[in-house]
């Protein structure tokens, strides 16, 4: 028997008593127009439509593709509708259990169906980046000759964890986070529809924020909990779901924060305040207090950028590269894992010495040019690589600074309107103190003292 993603007997025993399956299965869309979110994938002539379609197309058939995103926001949702709708022959594997032989036995069966009975095979493939290169290597000859369209779902980024012939011969899709308003609407179907709830309690508005707090964005999460809560309120005899009873069966406390409103702004202004006043437990706070409302890992995360170099800067010059590095890992591995990397980041910029001389020194600056100190360019400076230059008088007595001992030479570099003036002015804070007494002697030097 070929691997699918439902069973029959398992459709059928859902049918019959659907409180058997959990709420997220049975409030998982059986047609593409009830997928929540995603809307932008689902255009009339896209890859997914097509694939439920009946294959029409002329010559252009039906693409393989690979979805791309976050945990509980639709990918398997998507195959699961295509299983459904579409009139091919559909298969399921999934990389955590299969191999190359699985593949393999796969893929053949697919050419006998086309050559026997013209039957076209869809093949979905979970958590494709756990595949070696060479099982995935072992998709690409079906692939290439559409022996099968594949479906491959994976939440690492395609580019670092799927080879590059198999995404070169399949469409990237990738998955956007699911909206508030996009679980609010699932919520709902969940509460009222036949499938779900069907109308046992209602929902308090403290708990449906709550629940979007939880969710972070995860549909599957967002119902999981959601049936909990139902199924407590039932229990104690109550109509509605309140906060608490949403808090007593989720395990986590409600945490007042509006990601769109004057909290959101409060908490990241403390958090950042927390780190620039070298208070690394305060800033541990709010830092939690973020990640439990569900805010944007990568918002966190380019706070903490700004703040390495307003904050920060030269008295620890490896801030930046710190902050910059978990932004990166933050965009590529999402919640929770990257709660890990935010608090190693905000850990060692609350600790590291601090130094704002970065942003005054371009804040001065950049007074003086808006206010029209923004004289001529030195002509010693100017560019004298084109033919006519040297007439002009450009680049003519530039004294070449690797030719002069100490490799500093003696000589005007700024506009005669701003000659002098000094924007930067280094603290002994950390490593900075090494720029202040460095910046002194090249100062003397560029005014020929030395």
């Amino acid at each position: 028997m070929e691997p699918d993603l439902f069973t029959a007997a398992a459709e059928d025993r859902q049918e019959k008593d659907p409180a058997s399956s959990p709420l997220a299965v049975r409030m998982r869309p059986r047609t593409l127009d009830e997928v929540v979110g995603q809307q932008h994938l689902l255009k009339p002539g896209s890859p997914l439509r097509r694939l439920v379609g009946d294959g029409s197309g002329g010559p252009a058939g039906a693409s393989s593709v690979i979805l791309w995103g976050p945990p509980g926001i639709g990918k398997t949702t998507l195959a699961y509708v295509v299983s459904k709708a579409t009139n091919k022959r559909f298969v399921e594997l999934s990389a955590i259990t299969a191999g190359v032989k699985e593949v393999r036995a796969v893929i053949e069966g697919a050419r006998r169906a086309a050559g026997g009975y013209g039957k076209e095979t869809v093949l979905f493939l979970d958590e494709i980046h756990r595949f070696s290169k060479a099982q995935q290597d072992s998709l690409l000859p079906a692939v290439e000759n559409r022996w099968v369209t594949l479906i491959a779902a994976t939440t690492e980024n395609p580019y670092f964890s799927v080879i590059s012939p198999l995404l070169s011969r399949s469409l990237l899709l990738t998955l956007e986070p699911l909206t508030d308003e996009d679980l609010k609407g699932l919520m709902a179907r969940a509460l009222t529809g036949e499938r779900g709830l069907g109308g046992a309690v209602s929902l308090s508005e403290g708990a449906r924020s709550h629940l979007l707090r939880v969710a972070g964005g995860d549909a599957r999460r967002a119902l999981t909990a959601l049936e909990a809560a139902a199924g407590a309120a039932i229990a104690k005899g109550e109509e509605e779901i309140t906060l608490q009873t949403v808090e007593e069966t989720v395990d986590r406390a409600a945490v007042t924060y509006d990601r769109d409103g004057d909290q959101h702004y409060d908490v990241a202004s403390a958090l950042i305040k927390s780190i620039r006043g070298s208070d690394v437990d305060a800033a541990l706070h709010y830092l939690a207090r973020m990640i439990e409302a569900g805010e944007d890992p990568r918002f966190i995360a380019r706070r903490l950028m700004i703040s390495a170099s307003e904050d920060i800067g030269l008295a620890d010059p490896n801030a930046l590269p710190l902050a910059v590095a978990a932004a990166q890992a933050v965009a590529m591995i999402g919640f929770p894992e990257a709660a890990l990397t935010l608090s190693h980041a905000t850990i060692a910029l609350a600790l590291a010495p601090k130094s704002n001389t970065a942003t005054t020194a371009i804040g001065a600056a950049l007074a003086d040019v808006r206010n029209g100190l923004a004289g001529a360019v030195p002509p010693h400076l100017r560019d004298g690589h084109y033919k006519g230059a040297a007439q002009l008088g450009h680049s003519q007595g530039y004294v070449y600074p690797h030719d002069v001992p100490g490799g500093i030479a003696a000589q005007q570099y700024a506009p005669d309107t701003i000659h002098g003036r000094q924007y930067y002015a280094p603290t002994r804070h950390g490593a900075e103190a090494r720029y202040a007494d460095v910046v002194e002697r090249v100062r003397a030097r560029l005014k020929g003292a030395e």
